[in-house]
């Protein structure tokens, strides 16, 4: 589906969206507010909802089923990371003024890594179509992982990446507003801001690895997959303001992903012999992230005695 043409469109597009989005609507670091928030997610599912609609008019209800499952598989996965950068921002008490800039620049890196990686799947499975075996395999594997692991609490100011860049890197103590780099005494020092961001994007590329295959089960056409991934992730910023007060309640939602991500595996896996249509992928898909989603706002925790 993806020509030249609609590749350049779409990308310029993207890169209209983030820089209006850095230079002019959030220009001055500020608190993302619970209206600004929903506005801005409402925008984002908007746009996302017309690209649908498009691909659905111009190349067939198939293709349009297929970006439809595709965003909505990403879009969950991404919620779940959302508790990721939660924890993040707590551990280095980023500021809320400037909790979203570090979330733009990090969508900005994360669409760059992951239009890197979804080109390289498209061409592994292009030349070694048993790729998709190993993809699918991998899924019901990550899927099974993600149910039964136990959840070990998080200190990402003491992680590898944290460490390396202490080592490494003239990382000064104190933050210097949204600046990622000052000068002092001649010197150029990384603020603790730029530890947080490096501390995103790898997080970021870690989930992608799950949620990039798992989009290839459902098509093989590289614009859906890019498209699909893309639409998902630039929402995401006015989505983590919009949730960051119920994140907490999802505690279901990291088990229906990975019912999600071993679906989709085992879809991968049995397609020479059992044809599953892109129409059941989806409502199997939905029916799991809202049966996870209902448990998590209607069944009450478990107090502890």
């Amino acid at each position: 589906m993806g020509t030249p043409f609609l590749w350049l469109i779409f990308n310029l597009f993207v890169l209209a969206a983030i820089a209006l989005d850095l230079g002019v609507f959030h220009r001055r670091p500020h608190k993302m507010e619970t209206r600004e928030a929903i506005t801005w997610t409402l925008v984002w599912v908007g746009l996302s909802l017309a690209f649908g609609l498009g691909v659905m008019h111009f190349s067939g209800e198939q293709r349009g089923l297929e970006f439809f499952t595709g965003y909505v598989i990403e879009k969950a996965l991404s919620v779940d990371n959302l508790f990721l950068f939660l924890v993040i921002f707590r551990a280095f008490a980023v500021d809320e003024k400037i909790q979203h800039r570090i979330l733009e620049w990090g969508i900005l890196g994360a669409l760059v890594m992951r239009g890197a990686m979804i080109a390289a799947g498209a061409g592994l499975i292009e030349r070694f179509s048993w790729v998709l075996y190993v993809f699918g395999a991998f899924l019901v594997y990550a899927g099974l992982h993600m149910l039964f692991a136990k959840k070990a609490e998080m200190h990402p100011e003491e992680n590898r990446i944290s460490r390396f860049a202490k080592r490494y890197l003239r990382v000064r103590k104190e933050y210097a507003g949204s600046k990622f780099f000052v000068r002092d005494g001649g010197k150029l020092f990384a603020t603790p801001l730029f530890v947080v961001l490096l501390i995103v994007e790898i997080t970021d590329i870690t989930m992608a690895v799950d949620s990039i295959p798992a989009i290839f089960g459902i098509t093989r056409d590289p614009f859906i997959v890019y498209t699909s991934n893309v639409f998902a992730i630039l929402g995401l910023r006015a989505m983590y303001f919009l949730l960051a007060g119920v994140l907490g309640r999802l505690r279901y939602l990291t088990a229906g992903l990975s019912f999600v991500l071993a679906f989709i595996g085992a879809k991968m896996i049995v397609e020479p012999w059992v044809h599953i249509s892109v129409e059941i992928s989806l409502t199997v898909v939905a029916g799991i992230l809202l049966v996870a989603l209902a448990a998590s706002l209607l069944v009450s925790p478990k107090t502890k005695q």
